[in-house]
């Protein structure tokens, strides 16, 4: 890729979006203004989203590339692997059908290099709003946000919301284990607070996507949601090597729980 290194990387786990993700790009293109990479990650090469985003504004864009992902199919899978491919220090996660506001990709960004190892956009916190969407899902979203923030202290008010701003190399320290559907963004949330990491947020307009149909399984994936919603109620958790791994004390490779 030509041009200054990247600040951030955007991935976009996208299906099937066709020319629906035009003004997508359009806008997060016409929104980010620190140098950034936009991967837009699919499951099959035989996905619509591949040629539109090749031919994207009448000639190919360096910054931003589809890429197929080879870990599995589904959502967790396709963000798992942006994080893999990207070569800033920063990712940012954000959705192909235009619900998240791409203006505050560099304010999230800025958070994570300043310390903060993940960077919540937050519909729950003052001043952020949710509009539209299925009522039973912002229900359950709302009311988990809420329990977690006041009484597990995550440091967001919206642990479940998918548009989050990561630092890599916690990412890559504390590994996904998530499979299935959108539950990463609360699954590292969970491990942050664990972690006794920083975690912060800032409000966000979330607007329910205007074309195109939600592929969000709520009563498939709701049982991975719970799972890590009790996480976050733990006790402290370690990093370290294994004993008899060969590798440096300290080298940060497994989590633990503290006894104490």
């Amino acid at each position: 890729m030509s041009g200054p290194r990247p600040r951030v990387t955007i991935v976009i786990p996208a299906y099937d979006e066709g020319p629906s993700i035009i003004p997508v790009l359009d806008r997060l293109l016409e929104s980010v203004m620190l140098p950034c990479e936009v991967l837009i990650v699919v499951d099959s090469p035989e996905d619509s989203t591949i040629p539109v985003v090749e031919s994207y504004g009448g000639r190919p864009q360096p910054t931003v590339r589809a890429v197929v992902n080879d870990l599995g199919r589904g959502p967790a899978h396709a963000i798992r692997f942006g994080i893999r491919a990207a070569q800033a220090p920063v990712v940012v996660v954000t959705m192909a059908d235009g619900c998240d506001d791409p203006r505050q990709i560099d304010e999230l960004t800025r958070l994570v290099e300043r310390g903060v190892v993940v960077a919540a956009a937050s519909r729950y916190m003052p001043g952020g709003q949710q509009v539209g969407g299925p009522r039973l899902k912002s229900m359950l979203s709302r009311n988990a946000g809420r329990t977690l923030y006041w009484f597990a202290r995550v440091g967001t008010r919206d642990a479940t919301n998918s548009f989050k701003a990561y630092d890599r190399a916690f990412v890559e320290r504390v590994g996904i284990e998530s499979r299935d559907g959108f539950e990463i963004g609360l699954e590292l949330t969970a491990k942050a607070k664990r972690m006794r990491l920083p975690v912060a947020e800032i409000p966000t307009i979330w607007l329910d996507r205007q074309a195109g149909v939600s592929n969000f399984k709520i009563a498939q994936w709701l049982p991975k949601y719970l799972h890590w919603y009790r996480f976050a109620y733990g006790r402290r958790l370690d990093l370290h090597a294994p004993e008899g791994s060969g590798l440096p004390a300290g080298t940060p490779t497994q989590i633990t729980e503290r006894s104490t």
